[in-house]
């Protein structure tokens, strides 16, 4: 129901405040306020997301959890969307969430909401212990008189 009243109430919103805001400083002023906050807001965008994939890439190559970079990560995206929705609400969303205290208190919010029942990271076989000295692999054999054979790969000395 709350997503109906949204899909409702946000271009009623931006209608109304497109009506205030074309009266008070006319219609040319208007779109220019619009196209500039589109323009301003792809930059801002895509140089917060550059940033969000580097704390993304660092969390996993230092086997950090992931959940907050990936979580910024889509608020960026959603920032992103709503700048470029035309409209002066939507773009108070995108930039408010544009703003690194605010997907700060948006993440911690929904951190108390959201309860994970389970977190792997990498593949587990429950059916063998882990060893750091074993190396799984799969291989086939080569029959070196097949006539089918390619050849020597280069991998062995002769």
């Amino acid at each position: 129901m709350w997503l109906f009243a949204a899909f409702l109430m946000v271009p009623l919103i931006e209608i109304a405040l497109f009506i205030q805001v074309g009266g008070a400083i006319g219609l040319w002023p208007t779109l220019g306020i619009v196209i500039l906050t589109a323009i301003l807001g792809t930059w801002l965008v895509r140089t917060q997301g550059i940033m969000a994939m580097g704390n993304l890439r660092r969390s996993f190559s230092e086997l950090d959890d992931p959940t907050e970079p990936l979580a910024h990560g889509a608020m960026i995206l959603i920032a992103g969307a709503l700048l470029l929705t035309p409209g002066f609400f939507t773009d108070g969303i995108g930039f408010a969430l544009l703003a690194p205290p605010v997907r700060h208190a948006v993440f911690n919010y929904l951190r108390k909401r959201v309860h994970v029942q389970k977190f792997e990271m990498g593949p587990e076989n429950p059916r063998r212990p882990r060893h750091p000295d074993i190396i799984e692999t799969d291989y086939h054999e080569v029959d070196r008189n097949d006539p089918h054979s390619k050849g020597d790969s280069g991998w062995t000395r002769h």
